[in-house]
């Protein structure tokens, strides 16, 4: 049996499996990563990914919290109804033309 470090389980940590679908290039490039030593495994790589994105999102919030507290509190149902227009147009996927 392998150590737990080997196998790429994390000590104290509880993990769960999931399915994750990733760009074809995106996951090439983690693979190169990974072969190049800069990355434990793909899941390492995610992981740590994951956790830079939910430090970024706790970090605007905190800022969003500091801007909203100096600036008038927090949004009006307009104001949050135009934000939520502005940013659902933003992130509206994009169409991919087929090969």
């Amino acid at each position: 049996m392998r150590a737990p470090e080997a196998s790429g389980m994390v000590l104290g940590m509880a993990t769960k499996k999931v399915t994750v679908t990733l760009d074809a290039e995106q996951l090439a490039a983690i693979q190169r990563l990974v072969a190049a030593g800069k990355a434990p495994n793909v899941s390492a790589f995610v992981q740590h990914a994951v956790d830079v994105s939910l430090a970024d999102v706790a970090g605007w919030g905190a800022m969003l919290g500091l801007a909203l507290a100096q600036t008038g509190g927090a949004l009006t149902k307009k104001e949050r109804a135009w934000a939520d227009s502005v940013l659902r147009d933003v992130h509206k996927p994009r169409r991919r033309k087929a090969a």
